[in-house]
C-alpha cells in the first residue's frame, strides 16, 4: 500500500468533546468521524483495525467448531414479545414502526432470533450440539453514549450462541467458548483478566468477562495476587467476618448532629472511625396486579457499614428484593421514619419495615446510626438489646482492596478494566418462551439449553489504545495495527536511490504478506514521523540518501526511545526477523 493512494487524514488537536485517550487519539489519527451522539463513521485507517480483529474472531470461532450466519439488523417485534423482552429490556431498545405501522427494533443483541432459527432448524438430539455466530451492528439507544466508540450507540459485535441436549453438555460448549475467547484475545496482545461475573439483563447462570487492563477502564476488577481468583467488582464476594459479635459496652445515646447528614460527617464530629458507623438506605418494592396497577409497597431498610457502598447487583439477590426494588421516596421515607434522609436509622421507626444487615454490620457492637430525628444520631448501638435481630443478613456490599479473597488464598487487590468480552451459560431462559425444542432418542421433546457469546468488536480498538499510548500517540500491537510496518523515505521524490530502495523493500514485504505502506507522499520528515507515531504503526524503517551512501537504514519499534542503524542490505530479513519474534 502507498500512502498517497490511501486516506490518511490526521489532525493535530483533538476535538473539544473527545473526553477519554482513545477517544481524542482516534479522531486525532483519522480512524473515526463523528456524525452524531454516538454515532460514529470507521475511516479506512479505523476499519483495517476493526477487520484485522474480526478476522482474529472469525478464525478462531471456526477452529471453535462455530458456524458462522448473518442475521439482520432489523428485527420483528413479535420474537421479542415471546421472550417478553420488548417490556423489560427499556428505552435502550430502539423501536420503530414501518410502513404498515407494524413494530420492529434495531437490534441490540440477537438472541431471539437466533432461537427461532434454532427450533426451525435443529429437530433433532442428532443435531446438537451446535454453535451459531455472527458479526454484525447493533444499536442500543445509549442515555449518554460518551468515550467515543468506548460507549456508543452503534457498534460491531461478535455473538456466538451454543445449543446443546442437556445442561451437562451446555456446560462443556461453555468451557470450550471460553477457551477460544482466551485463544482471541491472547492474539491480540493486550493484557486482560478473564473475571468472574453477573449475568446481568441476559440473565443465565456462568458468566465470565474478559477485561483488558486500562487505568482509565470504567469497571473495577477484583483479583488475588496470590491466587487464580478474578471478579468483577458485581460479582466478588465480601466474606463474613471471622469473628463473632463482640458484647457491647457502651450504652445506647442520642446525640446532637446539626447539620451533619452523612456518616463521613458524623464520625468527624464525635471523633470516632468511619468504620463504627452505620449508613442506612431505604428501597421500596411495589406488588402489582395483573393489570401492572400497584397494590401495595414494602419499605427495606439495608443497614451498610460508613465506609463501604452498596452493590446493588447483590441487593438485588436478597429474597424479597429480587423481583424488582426501586429507592423509597421522600415521601415514603418520612411516612416511615419520620424524618427525611441524613438521619435515618433502625430504632424508633413510624412504620414496619424489613431490616437487612450487610454482614458486616450484622457483627457490630457499639455503633451509631441516625436517631429518626433531624440534627441527632444515637451511638452505642447494639443488636438484641437496643433493637431486634435483622430480618435478613446478606453480603450488601462491594469489596475494598485488602478484604479476604473468597478462595482463602490471600487478600483482593482490585485494578480498572474495559469489558470486550462477555460469555454466558442462559440454560432455558429463551428456548422456553420461545419453545425451542428437539427431540431426543427416545422421539420426546425437550427444552434445547443455550450459551451466548459476545465480543464487542469496535470496543477493541479503544480499549487496546487506552492500555497502549503515549504522548505521541497510539502504540499498536502487530496483530490489529492498521498497517504493521511503514517505510518512511526522505527525499524520496528527489533521489532515484531512495525511490528505488524503498520500492524494493515496500514489494519484497509485500510479496511474502506483511502488511505495509511507503509513505510516497513528500512529506518533512518531521510531519511524516508525527503523522505515523500518532496513527500507531509499530514498526518504522528510514530510507535516506545519506543512509544509503553509509549502506545503512535506521529501523525504530513504536516502544523505542531511539532508531537502530541496519545495514541496508539486510534490511528485508531484519525486519522479518521482528515481525516473527
Amino acid at each position: 500500500m502507498k500512502a498517497s493512494q490511501f486516506l490518511i487524514s490526521t489532525l493535530k488537536e483533538a476535538p473539544a468533546d473527545a473526553e477519554v485517550v482513545s477517544h481524542q487519539l482516534m479522531m486525532r489519527a483519522g480512524m473515526i468521524k463523528k456524525l452524531g451522539a454516538g454515532i460514529y463513521t470507521w475511516m479506512p485507517m479505523g476499519l483495517r483495525v476493526v477487520r484485522k480483529i474480526e478476522a482474529i474472531v472469525r478464525e478462531e470461532m471456526n477452529r471453535a467448531g462455530a458456524i458462522e450466519l448473518l442475521m439482520p439488523v432489523v428485527q420483528p417485534a413479535e420474537v421479542w414479545q415471546e421472550t417478553g423482552r420488548w417490556n423489560k429490556m427499556g428505552p435502550e431498545l430502539m423501536r420503530v414502526k414501518d410502513r404498515h405501522e407494524r413494530d420492529f427494533i434495531i437490534q441490540p443483541t440477537s438472541e431471539e432470533v437466533v432461537t427461532d432459527v434454532a427450533r426451525q432448524e435443529l429437530r433433532s438430539y442428532k443435531q446438537l450440539p451446535r454453535n451459531l455466530y455472527h458479526i454484525q451492528t447493533k444499536f442500543r439507544d445509549e442515555r449518554r453514549p460518551r468515550f467515543g466508540v468506548m460507549r456508543s450507540r452503534e457498534f460491531i459485535m461478535k455473538d456466538a450462541y451454543s445449543f446443546d441436549r442437556d445442561a451437562a453438555s451446555a456446560k462443556d460448549s461453555y468451557r470450550a467458548m471460553a477457551q477460544a475467547y482466551r485463544a482471541i484475545f491472547d492474539r491480540f496482545g493486550l493484557r486482560y483478566r478473564a473475571v468472574a461475573a453477573d449475568s446481568g439483563a441476559i440473565g443465565g447462570d456462568l458468566s465470565e468477562e474478559f477485561q483488558v487492563i486500562a487505568a482509565t477502564g470504567e469497571d473495577a476488577i477484583v483479583y488475588c495476587p496470590d491466587s487464580d481468583y478474578a471478579a468483577n467488582i458485581e460479582k466478588a464476594e465480601a466474606l463474613a467476618p471471622q469473628q463473632p459479635r463482640p458484647a457491647g459496652t457502651q450504652a445506647l445515646e442520642q446525640v446532637p448532629t446539626p447539620g451533619k447528614s452523612t456518616c463521613a460527617d458524623v464520625a468527624q464530629l464525635l471523633g470516632l472511625p468511619l468504620q463504627r458507623t452505620v449508613k442506612s438506605l431505604v428501597l421500596a418494592t411495589d406488588r402489582t396486579n395483573e393489570a401492572d396497577e400497584i397494590t401495595g409497597t414494602q419499605v427495606w431498610l439495608l443497614l451498610l457499614r460508613g465506609d463501604h457502598d452498596m452493590n446493588e447487583i447483590k441487593a438485588a439477590k436478597v429474597p424479597g428484593l429480587d423481583a424488582g426494588f426501586r429507592f423509597a421516596t421522600t415521601a415514603e421515607i418520612v411516612e416511615h421514619f419520620g424524618t427525611p434522609p441524613g438521619y435515618l436509622g433502625p430504632i424508633g421507626l413510624k412504620q414496619p419495615v424489613k431490616v437487612v444487615a450487610d454482614r458486616e454490620v450484622a457483627v457490630m457492637a457499639d455503633w451509631v446510626c441516625g436517631a429518626n430525628a433531624e440534627g441527632f444520631h444515637l451511638t452505642g448501638v447494639n443488636w438484641a438489646r437496643d433493637l431486634p435481630e435483622p430480618d435478613a443478613v446478606a453480603d450488601l456490599r462491594n469489596v475494598v482492596e485488602g478484604d479476604l479473597s473468597p478462595d482463602g488464598k490471600g487478600r483482593l487487590a482490585i485494578e480498572r478494566g474495559i469489558e470486550v468480552g462477555h460469555v454466558f451459560y442462559l440454560g432455558t431462559k429463551y428456548s422456553k418462551p420461545m419453545n425451542a425444542t428437539f427431540l431426543d432418542e427416545t422421539g420426546k421433546p425437550q427444552l434445547m439449553e443455550m450459551g451466548c457469546y459476545g465480543i464487542g468488536i469496535t470496543r477493541l480498538p479503544a480499549a487496546a489504545i487506552e492500555q497502549n499510548h503515549d504522548a505521541r500517540g497510539i502504540i499498536w500491537p502487530d496483530a490489529i495495527a492498521p498497517f504493521t510496518v511503514v517505510l518512511c523515505p526522505i527525499g524520496m521524490d528527489r533521489s532515484p536511490e531512495v525511490k528505488a530502495a524503498a520500492e524494493q523493500l515496500h514489494d519484497q514485504l509485500t510479496a511474502v504478506g506483511v502488511d505495509v505502506i511507503l509513505d510516497d507522499r513528500g512529506e518533512r520528515p518531521g510531519a511524516m514521523f508525527a503523522d505515523w507515531e500518532l496513527v500507531g504503526v509499530p514498526h518504522r524503517l528510514v530510507i535516506s540518501d545519506r543512509g544509503l551512501k553509509e549502506g545503512q537504514l535506521e529501523y525504530q519499534h513504536r516502544r523505542d526511545a531511539a532508531a537502530t542503524k541496519v545495514p541496508a542490505a539486510e534490511a528485508f530479513a531484519f525486519l522479518r526477523g521482528r515481525l516473527q519474534a
